[in-house]
């Protein structure tokens, strides 16, 4: 399957934003999202644990090797199954400037659902797992959109981790038959993380104002896309009704409006201001444990 299949297939979310974006770029985030996908898809194979750990180290070690290293020079990288999507990956972070650190904690993110049970205990578990699987791909979007501004990269951040939340929210059934619990298997939690998910949201709207204009537009739709799938769970109202559902997404109508609201949201970005990151107090939360500043 080539990277452009991996977006198109599995993040139609993502993939009707990209249309908005120059084929160069919308290119080169197909590949950061193939290489995020593949991390996922081990972990989430339907195969033993001890399998899924055995391939998801095999994979880790190459690719730190390799980025240790001139690719071309690494053995068993040009052997390697997931090669090509390996080596777009490591050429992506070499060329936007994304420090191997980000990367780190993407890796230990993904790794840390390969246990028997997974199971949050508090907010800070939620937050810092968020920012691991997403608000890094964020950080990393952002940095592929040639974002230098310190208030967007952050923005860029916080748009990851409350599109993570609303996954969460929406794949608890699907969580909870692997073991996983983010957060606990009731309608009002999912309603208070999706509340977490709007906080996000809404601290990550102003930093827009600092892309690049040829890309604003693309992550308006897909912050306004995706924020689309948690009030879609909103409306199911109890457990009941969300059971039945089955997975939750926005539709191509629905994308189509959301798309002529995102019009809105650009010309009302004119008017905010954008001297501060707006901060709330989640942020610190993940403070305590990830230095945002030597990401950014």
């Amino acid at each position: 399957m080539t990277q452009k299949n991996y977006l198109a297939v599995f993040a139609k979310s993502f993939n009707w934003a990209g249309f908005f974006l120059p084929k160069n770029v919308y290119r080169d985030c197909s590949k950061l999202y193939a290489f995020c996908r593949v991390l996922d898809d081990i972990v989430d194979e339907k195969v033993s644990l001890e399998s899924r750990v055995k391939r998801f180290d095999k994979i880790k070690n190459v690719f730190k090797k390799a980025y240790s290293l001139n690719v071309d020079n690494v053995n068993e990288f040009n052997q390697n199954e997931y090669s090509i999507i390996i080596k777009d990956m490591i050429i992506i972070a070499d060329n936007n400037n994304i420090k191997p650190i980000i990367l780190e904690d993407l890796i230990d993110g993904v790794e840390s659902d390969l246990k028997p049970r997974v199971y949050f205990r508090t907010v800070k578990d939620l937050l810092v797992y968020s920012y691991r699987v997403a608000g890094t791909v964020g950080l990393m979007m952002a940095k592929i959109l040639n974002v230098n501004d310190t208030r967007s990269l952050k923005g860029a951040i916080d748009l990851g981790i409350a599109m993570q939340l609303t996954n969460i929210a929406r794949d608890v059934i699907e969580d909870k038959k692997m073991n996983r619990q983010y957060i606990k298997p009731d309608f009002e939690n999912i309603e208070a993380t999706l509340k977490l998910a709007d906080m996000f949201y809404e601290s990550s709207y102003t930093s827009i104002k600092k892309i690049p204009f040829k890309y604003r537009f693309a992550i308006i739709v897909a912050r306004r896309v995706y924020r689309q799938i948690g009030r879609k769970i909103i409306q199911k109202r109890n457990m009941e009704n969300y059971e039945k559902s089955g997975k939750i997404y926005v539709n191509n109508f629905g994308k189509i409006y959301q798309t002529i609201l995102s019009l809105f949201d650009l010309m009302f970005l004119y008017l905010k201001d954008v001297e501060s990151h707006q901060r709330i107090r989640e942020h610190e939360i993940i403070r305590e444990e990830i230095n945002l500043d030597e990401r950014i």
